[in-house]
């Protein structure tokens, strides 16, 4: 994803009818799947509480949704290439 044009900005609705703005910071493949990771939009920089929200991209009535990942093994794998994935393009960057 090249970020010469900015962030990219997506809005989610959760299953209550709120919609939330989250920043993406991006998508691999893991086991066929298509995951993306996000931040919370209105996330303060200096906050360290950070909340990284991770969704599978689905396939519903012929659309592409993203949707919450329900099952904790397969969670906790795509987390830890994601923490991977974005600790080496900040390493790379620095250098």
């Amino acid at each position: 994803m090249s970020e010469e044009f900015g962030p990219d900005f997506v809005t989610v609705t959760d299953e209550d009818g709120n919609e939330f703005e989250l920043e993406h910071l991006g998508t691999l493949e893991h086991k066929g799947n298509t995951y993306m990771a996000f931040v919370p939009a209105d996330m303060d920089e200096d906050d360290e509480d950070f909340g990284l929200i991770l969704l599978r991209v689905a396939e519903e009535n012929g659309e592409q949704i993203l949707a919450d990942i329900d099952d904790q093994n397969e969670l906790d794998e795509v987390y830890e290439q994601f923490v991977e994935t974005l600790f080496d393009d900040d390493e790379g960057v620095s250098e």
